[in-house]
């Protein structure tokens, strides 16, 4: 595997840090099977709407989120299936640091 441009290097390690904070990480699993509003993710991870809406801002200005307006609620989705692979691909990783695998 080469090395990347330096300008790709930066973009990765701002990727990896923005996802790195587990509130996002808690918003990104919420809405990987489907899209949700702000208040079903609030619900669901147990959050305040201020912290969700600002991590959900933050994970739109990164491109991993897209969202869509329907009446008052905005819905948020993965911008698309490389956000799932990201997600996956760093789970996996850490299961096998933390020994946590599913019973075969």
């Amino acid at each position: 595997m080469g090395q990347p441009k330096p300008e790709t290097l930066i973009e990765m390690g701002k990727l990896l840090s923005i996802a790195a904070d587990t509130t996002r990480l808690k918003i990104l699993y919420s809405i990987a099977e489907e899209e949700k509003c702000v208040y079903e993710i609030c619900e669901e991870i147990s959050a305040s709407q201020s912290l969700v809406s600002h991590q959900l801002r933050t994970l739109r200005e990164a491109n991993l989120l897209t969202s869509r307006k329907e009446g008052t609620r905005v819905y948020y989705r993965f911008a698309d299936d490389h956000v799932r692979q990201l997600l996956m691909a760093v789970e996996e990783h850490a299961k096998e640091k933390v020994g946590d695998y599913e019973d075969e």
